[in-house]
This record gives C-alpha cells, sequence and structure tokens, in this order.
C-alpha cells in the first residue's frame, strides 16, 4: 500500500462508557488499522470518559477535548449541550495534520481543515431528528410539546442549516451502507463511498443446538419497533424472548401476551448465548446499517427483519430468491406483515434451509480484518486522489491491490456483497 502521510487526526463525537455501539468500533479498527501500518493517530473528541478507565481500549491515551469537557456533566451529558456542539467542534485545532480522519452521527464531519489537509468523513448518519425523523421525535419530545416548543423547532432548523454546510467540509465521504449514501445524496447533495462498518464475528460460535424461540435483542426505544414485534408474537402465539432495556420496557410488557418473556439488559457473555440458540432473530426496524442482525448471522442464526434500509446490505432474503439466503425479509413496516413471515417460516420449517454454518460464513465477509482491508484500500485511494487534486505527482498504488475503476463500481448487486439493493454513485469498497 501506498505510504499515508503523518501525523494523522482521528476525530469522533465522544469517548464516554455510555456509548459503545458500532461508531465506537469503526472508530477502534480505524485506529488499529493506523497502528499497524506505523501511523498511530492523534485522537480528538468534544468529550473524553474512556481513556481514564482501566477496562477501555483507549486506556492512557492522550485525547484532545473540547470546552464541552469543562462543563457542568460535559463529559457524561455531552448531548444535553446540542446547540453548543457545532462549535465545539470547530474549535478543535487541527493544523499540522496532513490526513485528518472522522469517524460522524452528528457533528464529528464540521472540523475545519485547509486546502493542503486530506478530510476523511465515516458517516453513520445524517441526524435522523433533523431531517426525516424530525417530526416522529416532536412528536415523542415532551419538551417539544410544551412551551418551549417553538425553540426546538428552531434549534433544529439551525442544525440542519449547520449540517448541511459542514457536510461540505469533508474531501471524502464514506457511508456505512448503501441507505446511508442515498441519504447523504439526498440530504446534503454529495455523493460517498461504501463501506460497511465492522462486525466482532468471532464473538460468537454457530455450531450450538438450536432451540424453539425466537429473539430480540435491542434497545427498547421507539424507532426499534419492538412493539411491532410483540404484537407479531401475540398473533401467532410464537414464542419470544426480549433481550435489552430502555423507556418503551413498561409499555412494552404491558401489551405482551403469555409466549413472549422480558429479560432486560444482559451481558455479552448472556446475550452471545441467546444468538446461539435461537430459531431466527426478529428486527421490525429501519436502521442505517444494523449490526445486531450480522451478530445474529454470525451466531448461525437466520434474519427475520422488515425489508428496508441498511439491512439490504446485509440480509439476503430467501423468498427473493437470492443465492445463499440468509433469511427473510418481510415487506410493509406493520405487525400484520411481520406476523405473515413468522407464519410462512414456521410453516414451511424455513430455518431448515438456512444452515447455521452457511450464516456464519456470509457474516465473516463484515468481520474487523476483512473491513480493515477495505479500509487501507479507500484511505490509499484517497490519498492518491488527493495530490492529484493539488497538481502533486503521487504514487500509483499497487495494480493488484486497487483495481482499476473501483470508486466508480456502481451496484452493491455488483460487488462482493449485499442483496442487489441499488448502490450509491461510488459503490462498496470491494475485496480482493
Amino acid at each position: 500500500m501506498t505510504a499515508l502521510p503523518g501525523p494523522i487526526a482521528l476525530v469522533h463525537e465522544w469517548f464516554t462508557p455510555r456509548s459503545v455501539g458500532g461508531a465506537e468500533l469503526v472508530v477502534r479498527e480505524f485506529d488499529r488499522l493506523l497502528g499497524s501500518l506505523g501511523r498511530a493517530p492523534d485522537l480528538f473528541a468534544l468529550v473524553d470518559g474512556e481513556s481514564r478507565r482501566p477496562a477501555s481500549w483507549l486506556h492512557g491515551r492522550p485525547v484532545t477535548t473540547s470546552f464541552i469537557q469543562r462543563l457542568p456533566w460535559g463529559r457524561s451529558h455531552v448531548q444535553q449541550y446540542l446547540p453548543l456542539l457545532p462549535l465545539a467542534i470547530e474549535q478543535l485545532d487541527l493544523a499540522g495534520y496532513p490526513l485528518v480522519l472522522s469517524s460522524s452521527h452528528l457533528v464529528a464531519k464540521g472540523v475545519l481543515t485547509s486546502p493542503d489537509q486530506l478530510h476523511v468523513s465515516y458517516v453513520h448518519t445524517p441526524v435522523r431528528y433533523a431531517w426525516d425523523q424530525m417530526h416522529p421525535y416532536l412528536a415523542r419530545s415532551a419538551l417539544a410539546r410544551g412551551p418551549l416548543g417553538p425553540l426546538v423547532r428552531l434549534q433544529l432548523h439551525q442544525l440542519r442549516q449547520w449540517d448541511l454546510l459542514s457536510a461540505q467540509r469533508p474531501d471524502e465521504l464514506v457511508a456505512n451502507s448503501n441507505f446511508t449514501a442515498r441519504r447523504i445524496q439526498h440530504y446534503w447533495r454529495r455523493r460517498a463511498h461504501v463501506l460497511h462498518p465492522p462486525v466482532a464475528v468471532e464473538r460468537f460460535r454457530w455450531h450450538a443446538p438450536r432451540d424453539d424461540i425466537y429473539l430480540s435483542l435491542c434497545r427498547l426505544v421507539p424507532n426499534k419497533r419492538v412493539d411491532l414485534v410483540v404484537q407479531a408474537f401475540n398473533a401467532t402465539g410464537l414464542p419470544l424472548v426480549v433481550i435489552g432495556d430502555g423507556p418503551e420496557r413498561r409499555r412494552l410488557e404491558a401489551m405482551a401476551g403469555a409466549s413472549i418473556r422480558f429479560l432486560g439488559r444482559c451481558s455479552d457473555a448472556e446475550s452471545s448465548a441467546w444468538l446461539e440458540r435461537c430459531r431466527a432473530y426478529v428486527y421490525a426496524g429501519l436502521e442505517d446499517f444494523g449490526i445486531a442482525p450480522l451478530e445474529a448471522m454470525a451466531a448461525g442464526a437466520p434474519v427475520i427483519a422488515y425489508g428496508a434500509g441498511g439491512l439490504l446490505d446485509s440480509v439476503r432474503c430467501l423468498a427473493g430468491g437470492a443465492a445463499n439466503p440468509t433469511g427473510l425479509l418481510f415487506p410493509e413496516q406493520t405487525a400484520a406483515s411481520l406476523a405473515d413471515a413468522l407464519r410462512h417460516f414456521e410453516a414451511a420449517a424455513l430455518w431448515r434451509q438456512l444452515p447455521a454454518e452457511a450464516q456464519r460464513q456470509w457474516a465473516e465477509n463484515f468481520g474487523p480484518d476483512r473491513f480493515r482491508l477495505r479500509l487501507a484500500r479507500l484511505l490509499e485511494r484517497c490519498w492518491q486522489r488527493h495530490g492529484e487534486r493539488l497538481g502533486r505527482q503521487a504514487p500509483a498504488p499497487p495494480a493488484a491491490s486497487s483495481p482499476a475503476g473501483w470508486l466508480d463500481s456502481g451496484d452493491i448487486g455488483s460487488g462482493d456483497m449485499g442483496s442487489g439493493a441499488s448502490g450509491s454513485a461510488y459503490g462498496p469498497v470491494p475485496l480482493a
């Protein structure tokens, strides 16, 4: 691979113990890749509550933070300062870094760089509650329904303006799915490469005996639509185990029938054990990508999910005639549509057509090693393009590692991954 410049800045929104998810996994793999290339990055974030925690991968690492770190409860409740976050991210001084990488689901993409710097931003999603999910968000928000409602709407309006403005700052955008890439195109009028986030497939065993129970594992918040899952299992009477906690739990338990068990928050080991033994993992939400369904496949479990969003990149539908299918996608985001899929799954014993080993083999395409390989190729190509924009003669990448035309490879269906959903303008980053 062509040598990357140094030093390198890696920007993330926040490092907090309460926020460990797909975005944090991406940042960790960025850090691992750069470290393996002898280019360990300098870390920047709005706040840092992790580097002093002995169990954290960040323990002992210096992290440059913003003024939010010094505000009351800023480190533990950074999102309460939402109106200040655009200002705060712009105060991070990144001068002297030829290459800036950001992991952004809110404001990290908005850091200020010069024309001589290359800024590559990995975008997990344009801010949902400022764009397509604004009206559902306002309907659920007690604050927005009260006297401060006009102020909340004004703040979201200003956030949309800044979000669009700041989205023009990175030189290259990378989306976590084709769905996210289409949202980027729609709201920001920018094209994005597609690089799926890493999934820790090695955590799971795929060969454990399966039980005749179905599993829902996610945070119990409105957008996950666990209410539709509960209603569908009430209608079918099939056994369901729900793992997770959140503000929706009390309401969901009140509406659940006798065939549904709630286990609350479980450890990683307990959650993995349930994924390894369930008949299928069930999900009704609309995801930008969706790591939990792929974790289920890594554990050998097929997926029954709403057929839209980022899951079109990862779940290959049995009913759609996909080669080597990994699950069943229902067409409408309703309890009735899910219930029909469950009845069909049971009546035809479809799990017998979805063997656990095949699920695991597919999930391994999304493992951390594959992610780092694709990321290395992407950064190499972006650095070359940056040199061309500046009129410099950049070293040509090795022919074997960067096939000609991969930046414009079209639909994800023409690449090595996905179910045939329409792709972004750039297409997915391929594997050899």
